[in-house]
């Protein structure tokens, strides 16, 4: 299995408010968010170039991430339902590029810069 990543950034807003109100982050705050998509193939998938997928067709993840998280209230931006936690953002952005980037095969996430969520479904 071959696998390339590519990384990400966003800054945007959240609160965490299924958590006791007494903990930091169930005031609104906010984070400068590194994303990282990997991507794998096999051998005998790859492109004719010789690539899982070209990094430049990864360009319409970061026009979107743009356009959808940055800057924005991850609350409002994730739809109701939906705690903006690094985990269930992982999982959301995953769901959401998964039929277009069939190669994805995690998305990793980070608040700060020491801790990372990731989302790596079984296949």
């Amino acid at each position: 299995m071959l696998t390339v990543s590519k990384e990400f950034h966003f800054s945007a807003s959240h609160v965490l408010d299924r958590l006791p109100s007494a903990h930091p982050c169930a005031r609104m705050h906010g984070h400068n968010y590194i994303v990282v998509l990997e991507l794998s193939a096999t051998r005998a998938d790859l492109t004719e170039a010789g690539f899982v997928r070209d990094y430049r067709e990864l360009d319409v993840f970061k026009k979107w991430m743009d356009d959808t998280l940055d800057h924005r209230h991850l609350n409002e931006a994730v739809g109701a339902g939906i705690s903006p936690s690094a985990e269930n953002l992982a999982v959301w952005i995953f769901d959401h590029w998964i039929d277009r980037f069939p190669e994805l095969a995690a998305v990793r996430i980070s608040e700060t810069p020491k801790p990372w969520a990731e989302y790596r479904p079984k296949r």
